[in-house]
């Protein structure tokens, strides 16, 4: 039987006819490879600034993402010289969320690690990106998940790690490879950046543009504006309706079908349904606010839908003197945490007071926050979608 080459299923043009890739041991490409060890057992303290020493939250979803980190000094880190990292070294976690990997960025010159990480240091006729990016594809995750050790307290061990087969072609191409999803990871960075910072935005929008505690007016207002906001129950401004009649009949979903399926709970869209029958026919004209009894959870909807059981409220407003997205985030700046399984619309919620302004205010308000909220959304498909080019990418693009 005629073995079958290893070569990729995409390959960049120039690279179509070259040699197939070759197998080897990552300990055989790598200048060394060692762990981390924690200052505090060879005598040495935390700093407040010095050499920035990172744990193993410092990778998140493969990528680097620095963790909250502390500081050792220079004698510290020149007795923990082994586990020094700079630029390019690749490091993998060892225990924990074992074999998740990242690379160093040239924005650190120096550094070290605890002993949960493990460091790798790729040899100069090796690409280390492209070592990185092989070693964070789903086969690679899968294995090292395999080959674990332990029981209590799973982990790879620093053998494991050079035994690691790696599947490389020349270094040329390697680098082709390496420098494409390097520009890849570049974009994915920059919208990340993107979406935190209009997060973090809204987030200071919210604190002051509803009245903080013990206050009648918010810190921030649009121009026209002023005088106390004033004091309404919930239940004198929304009418709640029970979901029963809305209740998927069968639970099999699939993509393929139209009528979204939903829980107030987190995972909001559990799939959808082909049945036609029992729909709650909300729109962006006619929105609703369904609201989980039990966990007090809560999703704004504008599009037709079903539910999977009647553990909630579907909240809509008694009149238009208010606005719906307003009260959608004047609810979920209420304060409180259920601390027994029962229902608490009509029990709880519905009594709460919060502070509400003139409905003009209110509108101006509500739709601010939706037009945020959109770009946040917007920004986060744009986001998924490249993270997912990209994975496509990974499949395609290795042995």
């Amino acid at each position: 039987m005629k073995e079958k080459k290893l070569v990729p299923r995409r390959r960049f043009e120039e690279f179509q006819n070259a040699d197939a890739w070759e197998q080897r041991r990552l300990g055989g490409i790598s200048d060394f490879i060692t762990k981390g060890a924690t200052p505090t057992t060879y005598g040495f303290n935390w700093e407040e600034e010095g050499i920035p020493f990172f744990r193993n939250d410092s990778i998140k979803d493969n990528r680097f993402v620095f963790g909250k980190y502390s500081y050792i000094s220079e004698e510290a880190n020149a007795t923990l010289i082994r586990s020094e990292i700079n630029c390019n070294d690749i490091l993998i976690a060892i225990t924990g969320d074992i074999g998740k990997v990242g690379i160093v960025p040239k924005s650190i010159e120096k550094a070290n690690i605890n002993q949960h990480m493990a460091k790798v240091r790729i040899s100069k006729d090796t690409y280390s990106y492209f070592v990185y990016q092989y070693l964070s594809i789903d086969e690679m995750q899968k294995k090292y998940q395999k080959v674990k050790t332990g029981l209590s307290m799973p982990q790879l061990s620093l053998e494991q790690i050079r035994d690691t087969i790696i599947k490389l072609p020349s270094i040329e191409e390697q680098k082709k490879i390496g420098v494409f999803f390097k520009n890849l990871d570049n974009l994915i960075t920059l919208h990340q950046r993107k979406l935190e910072k209009t997060k973090a935005l809204k987030s200071a929008y919210l604190a002051e543009m509803f009245p903080a505690k013990g206050e009648r007016v918010p810190k921030r207002r649009f121009a026209g504006f002023t005088g106390e906001w004033k004091y309404q129950q919930f239940g004198d401004v929304l009418k709640y309706e029970q979901p029963t009649k809305y209740i998927v009949e069968v639970a099999s979903y699939s993509d393929k079908f139209n009528i979204p399926v939903l829980t107030a709970g987190q995972s909001f869209i559990l799939g959808y349904t082909n049945e036609v029958n029992g729909i709650k026919k909300a729109s962006s004209e006619n929105p609703v606010i369904i609201f989980d009894d039990f966990t007090t959870s809560l999703h704004f909807v504008e599009f037709p839908f079903k539910v999977k059981s009647s553990a909630m409220k579907i909240l809509d407003l008694n009149s238009l003197d208010n606005n719906l997205y307003f009260i959608f985030y004047a609810l979920k700046n209420i304060n409180y945490s259920p601390h027994s399984h029962e229902r608490h619309w009509i029990s709880k919620f519905s009594k709460f007071q919060e502070l509400f302004p003139s409905k003009e205010e209110q509108h101006l308000i509500g739709n601010f926050f939706k037009k945020l909220d959109e770009s946040i959304a917007n920004q986060r498909k744009k986001l998924n979608k490249l993270k997912a080019m990209k994975q496509a990418y990974l499949e395609e693009m290795f042995v």
